[in-house]
C-alpha cells in the first residue's frame, strides 16, 4: 500500500504525465466532434437519400 501511494504521488509530480492527460483529453474532443459531424453528415446523407427514392 506504501509502494501504491507513493507511485500515485510521484505521478501526480511528474509533469510529463499532465501532457500525457492533455493528450487524452485533446483526443476524446477530437473523437466527439469527429462523431458529432459524421452523425449529423448522415443523418443529411438519409435525408437526401429519401427524397431520391421517394
Amino acid at each position: 500500500m506504501k509502494q501504491l501511494t507513493k507511485n500515485i504521488k510521484a505521478f501526480m509530480q511528474d509533469e510529463e504525465g499532465l501532457t500525457v492527460v492533455e493528450y487524452v483529453v485533446g483526443a476524446a474532443l477530437l473523437v466527439i466532434a469527429l462523431g458529432v459531424m459524421f452523425q449529423n453528415w448522415g443523418t443529411i446523407l438519409q435525408g437526401e437519400l429519401a427524397d431520391i427514392f421517394t
